[in-house]
């Protein structure tokens, strides 16, 4: 089997996301071809789509607020919760956070985290597994794009709203169906451009918020 690093590096080209060119991330150029790969090459040991090669619009979002208003995370423990190729955990880092936690069940994706840091000069500890139920001990919880069917958001909306209770929680969505409208205090929204092949447009308009908990 390929090393996980090699596939990582041999699969992507570091580039600038449109919102974030300070920040270098390994990504895909196109995304049939490493869709294939990952099913082809690796699908026999269970691993998920390559999410992490692509910098979707929420993590963008949440990485620009952040390097933008560094105030926000500085000194802060913050939690990238489905954490994709930590483009989002990065701007944290560079802003300032005391520590960042990178998290997703996917371990290549905790591979490119890895990969992305070491790039932009930051110590990032990555977390694998499924931690959905338990209760952080972060200052910041932050999450891109999670609603993105309606089973995940039943899934992680009533587990981050109790997350809320204890620490802030900020989740970018860019527009999706399954994405709650109410309880929910929005930061930041843009217009990320993206392409046809990930999404139904040239952009898609985002917005962060704050997840408020249940009353």
């Amino acid at each position: 089997m390929t090393d996980p690093a090699d596939f990582v590096t041999g699969s992507t080209i570091i580039e600038r996301p449109p919102l974030t060119p300070e920040i270098r991330v390994h990504l895909a150029t196109e995304i049939t071809p490493i869709w294939q790969a990952t099913e082809d090459h690796l699908a026999r040991v269970g691993v998920e789509p390559p999410f992490w090669a692509f910098a979707w619009p929420g993590s963008q979002v949440l990485a620009r607020y952040v390097l933008d208003h560094p105030e926000t995370v500085h000194g802060r423990r913050v939690l990238d919760f489905a954490c994709g190729n930590g483009l989002a955990g990065i701007a944290c880092a560079i802003a300032g956070a005391a520590h960042v936690c990178a998290n997703d069940i996917d371990s290549l994706a905790l591979v490119a985290t890895r990969l992305n840091a070491a790039l932009n000069d930051v110590d990032i500890e990555t977390r694998p597994g499924d931690i959905v139920g338990l209760q952080p001990d972060y200052d910041l919880l932050i999450c891109g794009d999670v609603c993105y069917n309606q089973p995940m958001a039943d899934l992680l909306l009533p587990w981050l709203r109790r997350c809320a209770a204890s620490c802030d929680v900020w989740m970018a969505d860019p527009g999706r169906p399954y994405a709650p409208r109410t309880g929910v205090a929005p930061l930041m929204t843009v217009d990320v451009p993206t392409t046809r092949e990930l999404e139904d447009g040239t952009s898609r308009t985002t917005t962060l918020y704050r997840l408020m908990p249940n009353a």
